[in-house]
């Protein structure tokens, strides 16, 4: 769902916003602030795959063996 203020900006306009906030932030800082994005985004997935992996660990602990006594004993 597009908002309605997104709708009736051609596509110049959209460019010249972007020069606007590159005039108003320089390239710097838009840089500095790409940079920090990435590592965050970065952190992130990583903090979603360790809390995936430590998820599977708690689950597979929690799994009981259900292979009856008679079949544990033949081998």
């Amino acid at each position: 769902m597009t908002p309605a203020f997104l709708t009736n900006i051609p596509p110049m306009g959209y460019l010249i916003i972007a020069l606007v906030v590159l005039v108003l932030f320089g390239r710097g800082k838009i840089s500095a602030m790409m940079g920090e994005m990435g590592k965050g985004i970065t952190a992130f997935k990583k903090g979603v795959s360790d809390n995936q992996a430590e998820i599977e660990d708690a689950a597979s602990e929690v799994a009981k063996d259900v292979t009856p006594e008679d079949e544990k004993n033949k081998s």
